[in-house]
């Protein structure tokens, strides 16, 4: 169960998107997004939600691109009788490009302007999309339903596509960029600006060494501060047991740091061996994170990995 949040909770520890011109005959993924669909009208790439705008109507398709695990939650929200205040709701099966999902339609007020509303509900099964639950949400004024009618909305829904996590998008995306990753691969993004990079054959970062890296907001301005600062970042780890071996400012691609080593026990209750990175900038802060097994293996103990979470961490750059 706890390897099952790891993930989630590694994202807790720690977009906008660019306009792009569509041609409506074909799939368009909003960037970094799993899900894409053939948008209809004058829908383009939303610059400021991930999904599809049609600005002179005020029609807006949204989508959200989530875990396998959000799809529970979602659904009971679907078959909530209250759900969403809608009038005339209706559900249905509906099958579209990559599968067979829910279809929630009715309409709603806003402040006295009745609103058109479709969600499409769906999971990835089977195949190479992996971990996905999948949220379209459509919605139209009374004004344009005339060009976005019911069954122009349900064709648009019906051409939702799903595709592999796009990593190098989604890395374009980060607000830092990665120069080097020493043998590392990127195994996800998240989604406050952030990345993990594992060095192993599978995805699974609680059995081989892993690296997290993400921004954050309000670092403390004085140095007196930043020790208690980044100790406080520590405890808030995934990790059991946490023991500090050393916590010392330093310099950090010349801007103003912290170094933490530590030891802990990790999700699989083995022994681990771990170093916090924090750089501060501004009013936020640079966190890099490598852990490894304190038992590993030589190839991949603590004295071959280190160099390589430093060459890591010595290899970002601000966008």
């Amino acid at each position: 169960m706890f390897q099952r949040w790891l993930v989630p909770l590694l994202a807790l520890w720690v977009v906008s998107i660019a306009w792009a011109p569509i041609a409506s005959a074909e799939v368009v993924f909003p960037p970094g997004l799993r899900v894409g669909l053939q948008p209809a009208g004058d829908f383009t790439v939303s610059k400021r939600l991930p999904g599809f705008e049609d600005q002179g109507r005020n029609a807006v398709i949204s989508i959200l691109d989530l875990p396998a695990a959000a799809y529970p939650e979602l659904e009971r929200s679907a078959f909530d009788q209250g759900q969403q205040n809608l009038k005339d709701l209706k559900r249905i099966s509906f099958p579209f490009e990559s599968g067979i999902g829910i279809l929630i339609s009715g309409t709603a007020d806003d402040n006295g302007t009745p609103v058109h509303k479709w969600f499409l509900l769906a999971a990835a099964v089977g195949g190479e999309v992996r971990n996905l639950t999948a949220l379209v949400q459509v919605q139209v004024p009374d004004t344009a339903l005339s060009v976005y009618s019911d069954e122009v909305v349900r064709k648009l829904l019906a051409s939702v596509t799903f595709r592999p996590t796009p990593l190098k998008e989604q890395l374009a995306m980060l607000p830092f960029q990665l120069n080097e990753l020493a043998g590392f691969r990127v195994t996800q993004i998240l989604p406050q600006g952030g990345v993990i990079l594992t060095d192993g054959p599978t995805d699974d970062i609680t059995s081989q060494p892993y690296m997290v890296i993400a921004v954050g907001p309000g670092a403390p301005s004085e140095p007196g501060e930043r020790g208690r600062f980044v100790n406080d970042l520590l405890s808030t780890a995934p990790l059991g047991n946490i023991k500090v071996q050393l916590s010392e400012p330093q310099r950090i691609s010349n801007a103003a740091g912290y170094e933490t080593r530590a030891e802990a026990i990790g999700p699989r209750g083995n022994p681990v061996s771990l170093v916090q990175w924090v750089r501060f900038g501004g009013s936020g802060y640079l966190r890099i994170i490598g852990v490894t097994g304190k038992d590993a293996s030589e190839k991949a103990g603590w004295d071959v990995m280190f160099p390589r979470f430093r060459a890591i961490r010595d290899g970002i750059e601000p966008r």
